[in-house]
């Protein structure tokens, strides 16, 4: 099911943007029962710079827990969240009866509840309110005594304080996110690796749609949306490894000869690109590879290196590649 692909990038997503400024626990096991909170956030002492993060960051500044959801939240999943938010407040009050310290108020972790959409009924069943003095619409919260927050992602306002919640939503909302996103990491170095993360969705999505399984119009959308912002990446990247390799090549030159220094540096740099792109993609799609596996990667032709990057769209596993590197040898 697509939902399980976003649940996976929502919290893979929510890691890349919070590790910098906390401790970040995804799939974290409650004891009450067999249950699991997608993903629970506690600050550092010193979180600097998160307001990087527009209104997601402000939303870190805190002891948090996180639930997105790939379409739009029930009233039996909201009480299912805030069930496991209270299993999480009683443990914390068990250890600090246990530790015999004062657990405040303020020190429990609010539930935030990340949806595409939200509707009228569902928002006035659960009696929630706004705060336009501090949040921005959207943003609805029950009692402070619950300790929860449902987020509409679709009434957001469209202002770059709401883009990285924006990016958790479904369809035009999104796909118009992940452009803002593109746009906004050409000149932000520190978002390189988040809209790899979006891009790799490509990997997963494609190789559903390839097999006919549960793909919507809205996943086919987006596979459509990245696969352009990816392809561009790709020719950007591809153009660095070509200046890369024509500096080599002038200073290859100087001792082998102008015309022959150039070609080979020309290929160097194309094989260097190649070879990041793919051993990145790699990690995103199955996870960090080995030392001795990135050796073979490196010993591939340019010819095969592109081969490798239709391959490794159908891989779940470390299995596969290696299995495709013996088909080649």
């Amino acid at each position: 099911m697509t939902r399980f692909i976003h649940d996976q990038f929502a919290k893979q997503y929510l890691t890349e943007l919070l590790t910098p400024y906390g401790k970040v626990e995804t799939s974290k096991d409650i004891t009450a029962e067999v249950r699991q909170i997608d993903i629970l956030f506690i600050p550092a002492s010193e979180s600097e710079n998160v307001e990087r993060l527009g209104i997601l960051g402000k939303m870190a500044r805190n002891y948090a827990v996180f639930e997105p959801f790939r379409n739009a939240v029930t009233k039996s999943e909201i009480r299912s969240c805030m069930g496991k938010l209270f299993d999480i407040h009683a443990e914390l009050e068990r250890q600090s009866n246990r530790n015999n310290t004062r657990l405040h108020e303020a020190e429990l972790p609010r539930l935030w509840i990340f949806s595409p959409t939200a509707s009228e009924e569902l928002l006035a069943s659960f009696n929630t309110t706004v705060d336009t003095d501090n949040w921005c619409k959207g943003i609805y919260f029950l009692g402070e005594g619950l300790k929860t927050i449902i987020v509409a992602i679709h009434q957001l306002p469209k202002t770059p304080e709401t883009l990285f919640l924006r990016i958790l939503g479904k369809g035009k909302v999104q796909r118009q996110a992940v452009e803002e996103l593109e746009e906004l990491s050409k000149n932000t170095p520190a978002l390189f690796h988040i809209i790899q993360l979006v891009n790799d969705l490509i990997a997963v999505l494609s190789a559903r749609q390839r097999q006919a399984e549960d793909i919507d119009k809205d996943d086919q959308e987006l596979i459509m949306k990245l696969s352009q912002i990816y392809q561009q990446q790709l020719e950007e990247l591809k153009a660095q490894a070509v200046q890369q390799g024509l500096q080599q090549g002038l200073q290859q030159g100087l001792q082998q000869g102008l015309q022959q220094g150039l070609q080979q540096g020309l290929q160097q740099g194309l094989q260097q690109g190649e070879e990041t792109l793919i051993i990145r993609q790699l990690n995103r799609r199955i996870g960090e590879i080995e030392s001795s596996l990135i050796q073979k990667i490196q010993a591939l032709s340019v010819e095969q290196l592109e081969e490798l990057g239709e391959a490794l769209l159908d891989f779940s596993s470390v299995t596969d590649l290696e299995t495709w590197l013996q088909s080649v040898n």
